[in-house]
C-alpha cells in the first residue's frame, strides 16, 4: 500500500500552508519540532490524507497530538465519530497543550511517554489514519 502521508498543523504558518508527513522519519522530525519548539507550539492536529474528505471538504476525523519538553511525555486524541484519548498510567488532571496560540485540553489519565507519542503517530502515518493500536486508548469526552 502506498502512503499518501499525513497532514501537520502546529505552527503559526501552517494555517496558510501545510505540512505532509510521508515516512518515519518525518514523523521523528515532527516529534522533534514539538518537543524542541517554542511553548506555544507543542501540539498538533494530524489529518490522514489517506482517508477521503467529507462532501464539506472536511477531514472526517483528526488526531490531536501534544508533547511536553520537560517530561517528555505527550498526550494523544483522536476524533472521528467517537472520541478516544490516550490512557496513560498517571492522571494529574486536565492537560493542556499549546495549538497555533492557543490552549488545547487533553482529559485527564491521557498523558504517556513521547516515545509511544511517536509510535502512535507512525502508525497512524503507516496504517491510513485508523486508530493506532500500539497503545491503549480509552473513551474521551472532547
Amino acid at each position: 500500500m502506498t502512503v499518501k502521508g499525513l497532514e501537520v498543523q502546529f505552527e503559526s504558518e501552517h494555517g496558510r500552508t501545510v505540512e505532509v508527513l510521508r515516512s518515519a522519519d518525518d514523523v521523528d522530525s515532527f516529534i522533534d519540532s514539538l518537543l524542541n519548539g517554542p511553548y506555544d507550539q507543542n501540539c498538533a492536529v494530524v489529518y490522514s490524507l489517506d482517508r477521503p474528505t467529507l462532501p464539506s471538504g472536511y477531514r472526517d476525523h483528526e488526531l490531536a497530538v501534544g508533547t511536553g519538553k520537560v517530561a517528555r511525555m505527550g498526550a494523544l486524541a483522536f476524533t472521528e465519530d467517537d472520541g478516544f484519548a490516550s490512557k496513560g498510567s498517571i492522571d494529574r488532571g486536565i492537560l493542556e497543550y499549546m495549538l497555533l496560540g492557543h490552549v488545547r485540553e487533553f482529559v485527564p489519565g491521557s498523558e504517556i511517554p513521547v516515545e509511544l507519542v511517536r509510535r502512535a503517530v507512525k502508525e497512524f502515518l503507516e496504517n491510513g489514519g485508523r486508530l493506532p493500536a500500539c497503545i491503549e486508548w480509552k473513551d474521551g469526552e472532547f
